[in-house]
């Protein structure tokens, strides 16, 4: 048992990743019963006992583990451990961060905050879907999965007519989204049709496959994740004229695999335009979503490219099935990070959004207050910088029950920032601070400021661009 248990245990070196592999029986020659088809996973003990000792380890040691035998790798795949971890408290969160490279290459990174090592997932398949109406049938070609070459303007052109660039762009304006201890991967243009595919990964047998389609083929939608069950609302489908705004929901239950309706979205606001060229001109767009309170919360905003405007938004009642127009106060002071997305994130109940503001190297955190409906900035300071070339400078992510921001940092490597917002004792408002004490001690503010933020993490990804990130607990 020692000899097993030091195999589990075995480190690698700092900074190198960790890759998932298969067993080779012949290279793990550590006992005469290491690739026996023993009716025990270790000898002498109850398979029962053994459990409770595998559920333990931290998850990162299940890649080796996993090589020992036969037994052992079915053992660490197997939903009962998983099952078990959840009851021992003993599930880890990590957090999954999507790249693109320049070449529209897509690459999945996995961060283990306990050992502080990072993991490659295995490449996304290299298949899609043709639109069946131009082929009679669903035919497959080989091509990039997921990419973001399309930036949000590309798509605003589509809207005009000029949608020539999406014949020629390659899969894109995917949704990410994760649920039930797995991530997805929905939707998106395969060059000028919008898809219904879906696939899933899987932590635990470090594998992608192909889950149920969704009903409708939509790209940029937005996803939320609300009473275990993965929501989609919104985004684009390609159209006669060009691109069209989606105002359709579904929901996926990952316990029986099926996707459902969900009432379409009413945006409300875009209904009362005062005159029908504007009302042609202005497409309305959910630019966000977040669960909030055990409702989704949709952001919204009309489009005539380039300009936009902020709408507010609505917000769906599950146990009602309906939706009902947001606060003034919420909608439309959301911060928004370009048009057509706004990064926020719930960290211990509390709604969180990041706020670029006018600096490009510069950004505040805001929290919203449901009792006033309205934002307050509680973090004056994010250490963000200038990457105007890239369409994902940073992301937030809600991760070990504290804020987090992803980011590149001066060398352009990939940088976690944890935020520890007790260290801003008040939330920042006009009001705060009384006449004379604007600039009374700018030194203690600069350390508090500075405080606030703690870097976790690193690692340097080339020239890779952050596209999205997921935090996933198993």
């Amino acid at each position: 048992m020692g000899a097993f248990l030091s195999l589990a245990g075995s480190k690698s070196r700092s900074g190198e990743y960790l890759e998932g592999a298969q067993t080779d029986c012949k290279r793990q020659r550590m006992s005469s019963s290491s690739c026996d088809d023993s009716p025990r996973l270790i000898p002498s003990l109850p398979d029962e006992i053994s459990i409770q000792i595998l559920a333990r380890l931290p998850r990162i040691r299940y890649l080796n583990v996993r090589l020992v035998s036969r037994s052992w790798k079915a053992a660490v795949t197997s939903p009962e451990i998983y099952n078990l971890r959840k009851e021992l408290g003993t599930t880890e969160e990590w957090l999954y961060i999507l790249t693109k490279i320049d070449d529209d290459k897509v690459i999945w990174h996995a961060l283990d905050p306990i050992s502080m090592k990072w993991q490659k997932l295995p490449p996304m398949p290299n298949v899609v879907y043709e639109d069946e109406s131009k082929w009679g049938l669903s035919g497959v070609r080989m091509w990039n999965v997921v990419g973001s070459s399309i930036k949000i303007a590309d798509v605003i052109r589509g809207w005009l007519g000029r949608k020539d660039a999406l014949d020629r762009m390659p899969f894109c304006g995917s949704a990410i989204g994760a649920v039930d201890g797995c991530l997805y991967v929905l939707g998106g243009f395969s060059r000028a049709s919008a898809m219904r595919c879906v696939w899933k990964y899987d932590p635990r047998m470090n594998s992608w496959s192909e889950a149920n389609s969704m009903t409708t083929g939509r790209a940029y939608c937005k996803t939320g994740l609300l009473n275990n069950k993965l929501y989609i609302v919104g985004g684009v489908s390609r159209g006669k004229g060009g691109l069209t705004p989606l105002q359709s929901a579904e929901v996926f239950d990952p316990s029986t695999g099926i996707w459902s309706e969900v009432p379409s979205m009413p945006f409300s606001r875009a209904q009362v335009l005062p005159t029908a060229f504007l009302a042609d001109m202005l497409k309305p767009i959910a630019t966000g979503m977040t669960s909030y309170r055990g409702r989704l919360c949709v952001p919204q905003s009309l489009y005539s490219w380039p300009f936009f405007v902020d709408v507010g938004g609505e917000i769906y009642d599950p146990e009602r099935n309906e939706w009902v127009e947001m606060p003034n106060g919420m909608g439309e002071g959301w911060p928004a990070r370009q048009a057509g997305t706004k990064l926020s994130v719930v960290v211990g109940g509390e709604l969180y959004a990041l706020d670029p503001s006018s600096s490009l190297d510069n950004g505040k955190i805001k929290m919203y207050d449901h009792q006033e409906d309205t934002w307050k900035v509680i973090v004056n300071k994010v250490p963000i910088r200038d990457f105007t070339d890239s369409d994902s400078p940073y992301l937030l992510a809600g991760f070990l029950g504290k804020l987090h921001v992803i980011t590149k940092d001066a060398s352009h490597g990939v940088a976690v920032l944890q935020a520890d917002i007790n260290r801003q004792a008040v939330p920042s408002t006009s009001s705060s601070l009384p006449p004379d004490s604007t600039n009374a001690n700018p030194d203690s503010s600069a350390e508090i400021e500075a405080d606030v933020w703690q870097v976790i993490a690193t690692k340097n990804f080339g020239s890779a661009e952050l596209v999205s990130c997921q935090v996933v607990e198993i």
